[in-house]
C-alpha cells in the first residue's frame, strides 16, 4: 500500500485523485492532506479518509511534506507557491507525482540538481502521455516530442479577432473542467508554452526537438517520434483520472480508472499546425526556456497578474501574452538561481508586468 500526502486536495487535481483512492481503497493510504483556503472541505475530506495531518496555505504543505513520512506526494497546487512543496518533497526522498508544472518551470535547474532519476512522475495528460510512450524505446532512439493542445475556445481565430474577447468566453474550455488562471492559459496557449519548458526539464529534450500540434479532440494526449520514422502516441477520453492514478503508483497502472475508447464507433481525429501570429505564447516560452535562470520565472508571474486583468476588465485578452512579452524583454538575470533569486524576480516581473498594464 502506497502511503500519499495531496496537496491541493480541494482543487481539480486533488479531489479526482480522492476518487482514485476512494475507488482503490486497499492500494493507497492518505496520509496527509493541504488545501489553499477551503478549510471546510478540507476537514471534510479529513474525516472521510481517516488523515490526521492536514494544512492550509503553500508554507503549511512544505512543512507537512518534510514532517509526515509518505511515499508518494502529488503536488496539485497551483502556481508557482508549489515551489516549496516541491524542492521539500524531493529532498525527503519521495516520489513528486507533479501536477504543478509552475514550481518546475520556475524552478527549473534548482529543482533538477536535486531530483534523482524517476523520482518526478509527471500528472499532466501531455506529459504522462509521453512519459508512457518513451517507455518504448531508448533516450538515444528519440527524434522529437509532439505535445497536442486542444486549441482552446477559440482555435481557427485570428489575432485580430481575438482582441475582443470576454472572460467568459476564454472560460468555455471545449474540453477539460479546469480553475481560472489555467483554463486561462489554455485560451492563450500560455499553458502549452509552459509545458513546453516543463518538457524539457522531464525529459532532457532540446527545444528545437519539441513540436505543438493543435488536436481538438483531446484524445491523442502527446506523442513521441523515434529516429526509425515510428510515432507512439497515447490515446485515452479527456480524463485526469488516468495521468492521476499512473503519478500516483508509477510505473504501474490502476485499473477501472478511466474508460477505454469505443473503437467500434466511427470517428475521426485531426490534426492541425499552430498558428503563432494568433498565439505567440508557445514562440515566447521557448526564448524564455532556452534564456533559462530566472526567466521562465519571470513569465510566469507575469503572466499571472495578466490574467488577473484580463478577468477584472482592465487588460484585453491579446495583451495577456504582449505583457509578459515585454517585461520578459526588460528582464535581466542575476547571475546566481537561488530560492532568494527567483523570488526577487517574480516579485520585480509582477511590480513590472502591473506598471505595464496600468500604462
Amino acid at each position: 500500500m502506497r502511503r500519499i500526502i495531496i496537496l491541493g486536495s480541494t482543487g481539480s487535481i486533488g479531489t479526482q485523485a480522492l476518487d482514485v483512492v476512494r475507488a482503490n481503497p486497499g492500494r493507497f493510504e492518505v496520509v496527509g492532506l493541504a488545501a489553499g483556503t477551503d478549510r471546510a472541505t478540507l476537514e471534510k475530506q479529513a474525516a472521510e479518509f481517516g488523515v490526521e495531518f492536514t494544512a492550509l496555505g503553500a508554507e503549511e504543505a512544505e512543512r507537512l511534506v518534510r514532517d509526515v513520512e509518505a511515499d508518494v506526494v502529488l503536488n496539485g497546487i497551483t502556481g508557482s507557491v508549489g515551489l516549496g512543496p516541491t524542492l521539500a518533497a524531493l529532498e525527503c526522498g519521495r516520489t513528486l507525482a507533479l501536477a504543478n508544472k509552475e514550481s518546475l518551470i520556475v524552478g527549473g535547474d534548482l529543482v533538477s540538481r536535486i531530483a534523482a532519476p524517476g523520482q518526478i512522475v509527471p500528472v499532466d495528460s501531455e506529459h504522462s502521455a509521453i512519459a508512457q510512450c518513451l517507455r518504448g524505446g531508448s533516450a538515444d532512439e528519440v527524434r522529437r516530442l509532439v505535445l497536442t493542445a486542444s486549441g482552446g475556445p477559440f482555435r481557427g481565430r485570428s489575432r485580430a479577432a481575438l482582441e475582443n474577447v470576454t472572460p467568459s468566453e476564454a472560460l468555455a474550455h471545449p474540453t477539460w473542467d479546469m480553475g481560472r488562471m489555467v483554463t486561462t492559459n489554455s485560451a492563450t496557449l500560455v499553458n502549452k508554452g509552459l509545458e513546453v519548458i516543463e518538457a524539457h526539464l522531464l525529459f532532457d529534450v532540446s527545444y528545437d526537438d519539441i513540436d505543438v500540434v493543435v488536436h481538438p479532440q483531446s484524445i491523442v494526449h502527446s506523442m513521441v517520434e523515434f529516429v526509425d520514422g515510428s510515432t507512439l502516441a497515447q490515446a485515452s477520453p479527456p480524463d485526469m483520472r488516468l495521468p492521476i492514478a499512473l503519478g500516483l503508483d508509477w510505473p504501474d497502472r490502476v485499473g477501472g480508472v478511466g474508460r477505454p475508447l469505443d473503437w467500434t464507433q466511427a470517428t475521426a481525429w485531426t490534426f492541425e499546425p499552430l498558428d503563432e501570429h494568433a498565439f505567440p505564447a508557445v514562440a515566447l516560452a521557448k526564448r524564455v526556456g532556452r534564456a533559462g535562470g530566472t526567466y521562465p520565472a519571470v513569465f510566469n508571474a507575469a503572466n499571472e497578474q495578466a490574467v488577473d486583468a484580463f478577468h477584472e476588465g482592465r487588460l484585453g485578452f491579446t495583451g495577456i501574452v504582449d505583457t509578459v512579452a515585454r517585461v520578459v524583454d526588460e528582464h535581466e538575470a542575476p547571475e546566481a538561481l537561488t530560492r532568494e533569486s527567483l523570488a526577487d524576480a517574480e516579485a520585480w516581473a509582477r511590480r513590472t508586468a502591473d506598471a505595464a498594464i496600468a500604462r
